[in-house]
This record gives C-alpha cells, structure tokens and sequence, in this order.
C-alpha cells in the first residue's frame, strides 16, 4: 500500500498522485502561454528581475533533474533512459539515450566536469539504479541496482566524485540511505543504528532530484513526505547518523516535502505540498535560519498547486529563491516569505550558478535558460 501512494502504477512517475504529468505533459494543460524573456518581476515590487530564454534540447522525454557544472557546462535527464549535455550554456544540446537502460526514468543527474556525471533511475524494486560515465556519455557504467524489491531511490547528491548518497522510500522501518566513497564502486546502505525511526510510508518525492542536498564539511539535508508529518533529517558526518525534525507544513498521504536546499550562514528552504493537487494551495514553505535545527513556516507562494524542485541563486545575500512546479516558476528575494510568478508553463527542476546563469526543465524537453537582473 505505501509502494503504490509513492509511485503513480500507470506512470510510474514516483509521485503520490494521480494528477501527475504523464511523460511529455504539461500538468497545467495545453492553454499554456509561454512567459520566455517576459522579464518576470516587472510591476511586483520585486527589487530584480527574472528573465527566461527558451532553449531547444533535442528530445522530447519529459526531463526531470538538471546539474551545472558551470555557467558553460550543464546536464539533465529524464524518462526513456534519457540524459543531454551542453558545452556552451545551452546554445547546443546533445541529447542520447543509455543504451541497455530502456525505459528507465533519470529523475536524477549529478555532473562534476564535461565527462564525469551519474544518473539515477527511479522505479520500484530492479528499477531503481545508479549510472556513471567518465567519457562525456559516450558509454555509462551499471554500478549499482537496488537489491531489495522494496527500494525505490528518490534523489542522490555528492560532496566530491568520490563520495555521495542516495536517498529512497523506507525500508523495513528505517529511511534508506546509501553512501559511497569510492566513486560508486561499492554503495552501501547506512545502518540502522545511525537513523531515526522513519514514518510509517514515509520516503521522498522522485520529482527533482533535490529532496536531497549536501554542504560543507559532511553536511546534508533530506526533505520527506507521504508519512503522518513531513521532516527534515541531516546529517554532519558524511552521512553516518542522522537526525530528524519536523517541518511546518502539509503531510499525510501523498502530501510533504519535496526539495530542500542550504545556503550560506544556515539560511535554507524546503518545498513541496499536496502532491497531484495541482490546484490546491497549502502550507508547503518551511525556511531555517540555523541550518535546519529549527524551520518556520514561509510566505504563500505566488502559484497553486506543490513545488518539485527549487534553487538558491548564488549571490552576495543569499535569499534569492526559484522554485518549479505543475503551475510554473515563481521566485522570491527574501528567503521565501514573499514570492512573484516567474512563468506560468509547467517546470519540473531548476537551479543556478550565479544570478546570470540557470536552468529549469520539464515536460516534452522542456529546457529554459535563466538569468536575474536588477529590475
């Protein structure tokens, strides 16, 4: 019953719903009108403002995760075993496909220059598996294919090449977690003697690939949903042990946190909703100031419907915002407590290098370049 309120069966599209874009949809319906290069904040009283350039990627699978490496090399993956890459901030993408891999769904990339990157494929069970090219994706290594029929990987991050984690849907009561230090050549689950106790149907939601995040010195952070209340667990030592909070927003079934991210100075946000519910509003903003010790509620967001993916924008003050979702982009330049609609098409992940380079990604390949400017 927990399996089948995480994964959509006709879908399989790892979210607790059955409102969910199928593969190359928009959720909020083909009467969409493209926002691109409309300068979004103009007239909001946002201080800067959002500008969006469409990009073509050469595919059409819905795309689900994207990793910078800078503001010149990026990539992105999604359904039908799909990743692209660009070597020139999205003036030319190349788009493939990983042979053997077909039909698996990338909800996750993590790239470290322009031929090391790792995917991670979601789905129940043999589904759910980890990728790794060293040739630019010219050919990609099987590293690891989850062992137990009940796994389901939701998100991975990394601290370097070598060392990383894997975050999926509970497992025999405990949060499934995995770690490497060698580059992927061996994944091992943590053990239960350093995590707390998961929720009953607890896991992450497989939208972005950012319900999982890593910081400076063994830090990380790890947005929950589909339990009783959502949570935020982190971790200081690389991902030994764990510890786990509540978070100040929509749980139950099908409903929590989604994305999470940390900045400097332990200012940081977490996102998500009802999932499926494209036309609900609800509480699903929490910020920290400390780290994520304790989180608050945020602002209202600008859209309806549950946040997939979010990104803080590099930048002196730390409290610029994006976030993705069924219903568009909105942003926010005070850390989440007041946010202005960005575009109104449907985006599945975003994020940034700095404030003149970002991308978001989505349905039918869906890629669009962002910058911010001062309004």
């Amino acid at each position: 019953m927990r399996r089948a309120m995480l994964v959509f069966p006709t879908l399989l599209l790892g979210l607790a719903c059955s409102g969910a874009a199928p593969d190359g949809a928009d959720a909020a319906g083909a009467s969409d009108v493209a926002t691109a290069g409309a300068g979004a904040g103009q007239g909001t009283g946002m201080l800067s403002q959002l500008n969006l350039s469409a990009q073509s990627s050469g595919t059409e699978a819905l795309l689900q995760a994207v990793s910078p490496v800078s503001a010149a090399v990026v990539w992105v993956s999604g359904h039908g075993a799909t990743f692209a890459r660009t070597l020139d901030g999205g003036e030319k993408w190349t788009a493939s496909t990983v042979a053997g891999a077909d039909g698996l769904q990338f909800r996750d990339v993590a790239a470290f220059d322009t031929t090391t990157a790792y995917l991670m494929s979601s789905g129940t069970g043999e589904l759910s598996r980890i990728y790794r090219t060293d040739d630019g994706g010219t050919t990609w290594a099987l590293q690891h294919t989850a062992e137990d029929a009940e796994a389901f990987f939701d998100c991975m991050d990394f601290w370097t090449p070598e060392r990383g984690l894997v975050y999926g849907d509970e497992v025999d009561g405990f949060p499934f977690i995995l770690s490497t230090t060698d580059g992927g050549a061996h994944w091992t689950r943590v053990p239960a003697a350093g995590l707390p106790a998961a929720l009953d149907g607890e896991g992450g939601f497989a939208a972005s690939g950012t319900c999982l995040v890593t910081g400076e010195n063994g830090a990380a952070w790890i947005a929950t949903g589909n339990g009783e209340r959502a949570r935020v667990l982190s971790t200081h030592d690389f991902g030994a042990s764990w510890t786990a909070v509540d978070a100040p927003v929509v749980g139950g079934s099908s409903a929590g946190l989604a994305t999470v991210q940390m900045g400097a100075a332990g200012l940081g946000i977490a996102l998500g909703g009802r999932i499926g519910q494209d036309s609900v509003r609800t509480e699903n903003v929490t910020i920290t100031s400390d780290g994520g010790v304790t989180w608050q509620p945020g602002g209202p967001l600008a859209m309806e419907g549950p946040v997939y993916g979010s990104a803080l924008v590099p930048d002196r003050i730390g409290r610029l915002v994006v976030a993705a979702g069924p219903r568009g982009l909105v942003w926010s330049e005070d850390l989440g407590q007041t946010w202005a609609v960005g575009d109104t098409l449907s985006y599945w992940a975003v994020v940034f290098v700095g404030r003149e380079a970002g991308w978001a990604v989505g349905p039918r390949g869906r890629i669009t370049k962002l910058s911010v400017s001062d309004g």
